[in-house]
């Protein structure tokens, strides 16, 4: 039945990833999955556990992904339901996982760890642009992985540091943030791994809710609920005051560097919601989020506000760093209100360029929602040069 999904999704445009799904059919018939990955793959489906998509109509327009990134990065709507609602997700997401650890022995990125009064945050780049995290308690040696997708890159990074790793925070379900869960929490047995109960998150052990704090050491770690990118998104909001230094925002898919996530389960009002959240936090906040796409997205700002000042320079500064292969996290929040055009539907020179006017009783949340809506759209159809 997948294989008669698979090709029906997939007709027409997206021929490069029929052809990754029929190797990986073709792999899948010729070796059964192992029961350690079949409880995964059952942990991580639709509460009967028999659920398979319904094909798409012709009128729906696959965009196919392109070579060398995310799988979630470039993606239509067949393959999205593939990758989150079958097991064909899980063997994509393993073969991803192989191939970048062959390309990126070392990790996409070189990057550095920051270090405020006992309390250290430690990037860890894993797939072929995705960050995971270490969020460490120097003085306890007690660590909190955030999306934990390559389990061997953030053992390494545990045993490096020589910390215990007590909890798991997972921002959304898809394997490029989850892929880890498992190999983790069986390797360190006290581990808890959090996440929204409404994401099908795998392993997931602690559900939390919009404002659950969770404690660790001294880190003290609040979730928000931002769907729109997955139904029960979260990011993680680690409190500066304990360490007297700067908060910091693990967004996910949520918020990236000059960017934001697409909207695959909610609408753009969901979206604005979710992006307005994080805009009441303090400028000084820092983003660390869930992929390496800098240059790639202030490139997309440059078309949309070619006189951005502030972009222009971000923009020769991560092209310096991405020349040399290193990270561009962590951005200030005070930074991204500056260059991120997903930020900014409330300046009168988006809105005038892009926008479509006030909404039918003049409500401004109607217009900013239309205009980031059609900012999603530009930035899907961006190729950056």
């Amino acid at each position: 039945m997948a294989a008669v999904v698979a090709a029906t999704a997939l007709k027409g445009r997206g021929a490069r990833n029929a052809r990754v799904l029929r190797g990986i059919l073709a792999g899948a018939t010729a070796n059964k999955a192992s029961h350690n990955r079949t409880r995964a793959l059952q942990s991580h489906s639709s509460p009967e556990g028999k659920e398979e998509p319904e094909p798409l109509s012709p009128e729906l327009e696959y965009i196919p992904r392109k070579r060398g990134k995310n799988p979630m990065k470039a993606v239509g709507l067949a393959w999205y339901s593939l990758y989150t609602r079958t097991w064909l997700g899980y063997l994509f997401y393993r073969q991803q996982l192989r191939r970048a650890r062959n390309r990126y022995p070392k990790g996409h990125s070189k990057t550095q760890p920051r270090l405020f009064n006992g309390v250290k945050v430690l990037p860890i780049p894993v797939l072929s642009d995705n960050y995971s995290y270490l969020i460490i308690d120097t003085q306890a040696q007690l660590a909190v992985a955030v999306d934990p997708s390559d389990p061997r890159a953030v053992q390494a990074s545990i045993e490096k540091e020589g910390v215990t790793l007590v909890a798991i925070l997972c921002t959304h379900k898809h394997w490029d943030h989850s892929g880890g869960n498992r190999d983790l929490s069986r390797r360190h047995r006290d581990c808890r791994v959090y996440g929204s109960p409404q994401d099908g998150i795998p392993y997931l052990t602690h559900p939390l809710c919009h404002q659950d704090v969770v404690s660790v050491g001294r880190l003290q770690i609040r979730a928000l609920a931002t769907p729109g990118h997955t139904q029960g998104h979260l990011v993680y909001l680690l409190d500066g005051e304990p360490y007297k230094g700067p908060s910091c925002l693990f967004s996910g898919d949520l918020l990236f560097l000059s960017g934001c996530g697409r909207t695959f389960e909610g609408n753009a009002e969901t979206m604005l919601s979710s992006l307005d959240t994080v805009l009441g936090l303090g400028d000084d906040t820092l983003l660390w989020p869930g992929h390496e796409y800098a240059e790639e997205n202030l490139g997309f700002a440059g078309v949309v506000e070619p006189e951005n000042l502030a972009r222009e320079r971000k923009m020769q500064w991560v092209q310096r760093q991405r020349l040399e292969r290193k990270g561009t996290c962590p951005s200030t929040l005070g930074e991204e209100r500056s260059y991120n055009p997903f930020l900014r539907t409330h300046c009168l020179a988006l809105q005038e360029a892009l926008g479509p006017g006030p909404g039918p009783t003049g409500d401004d949340d109607y217009s900013r929602a239309q205009l980031l809506e059609e900012l999603r759209r530009l930035k899907d159809m961006h190729k950056s040069k």
